[in-house]
């Protein structure tokens, strides 16, 4: 399994007024952190493989966050993510937030492969995840 690690500085705007994450900026960083797993193992940004593969994106259909330590302004914190299972179309990300050696936060994110569906314009339809990505990823 393909395991990318980010570190991210948890900036003033990250925090609520006592200094700690506010919660809904984990998922912000989540989210980014799953966009730059795909660029790394792809090797190509986001806006390409869009291209590449004829895709609207992997919306987030499901996400289950677990708080075990609150990060502070100033600290430089690991997230290790990784593909933890592919469906059909579907995929399951992992997190880990790491504080020193300390597991701080961990998320589990379902994702859809998707395209714009040509019979109904404007609407999303799930495509298999090709399997170059299951490849890369898996």
């Amino acid at each position: 399994m393909f395991v990318n690690r980010r570190v991210i500085r948890i900036e003033w705007g990250d925090c609520d007024p006592a200094g700690i994450v506010y919660f809904p900026r984990y998922v912000e960083h989540f989210d980014n952190c799953t966009t730059h797993l795909f660029e790394v193992a792809l090797g190509i940004n986001k806006p390409a493989m869009l291209n590449a593969f004829g895709m609207a994106g992997f919306p987030m259909v499901d996400l289950n966050v677990r708080f075990m330590i609150p990060s502070v302004f100033g600290d430089d914190v690991m997230v290790e993510s990784a593909v933890a299972e592919f469906g059909r179309s579907s995929f399951k990300v992992s997190h880990r937030l790491l504080r020193g050696d300390d597991l701080a936060v961990e998320a589990r994110e379902t994702r859809v492969w998707t395209a714009y569906d040509p019979a109904e314009p404007g609407k999303l339809k799930s495509l298999p995840v090709p399997d170059e990505v299951r490849a890369k990823l898996g």
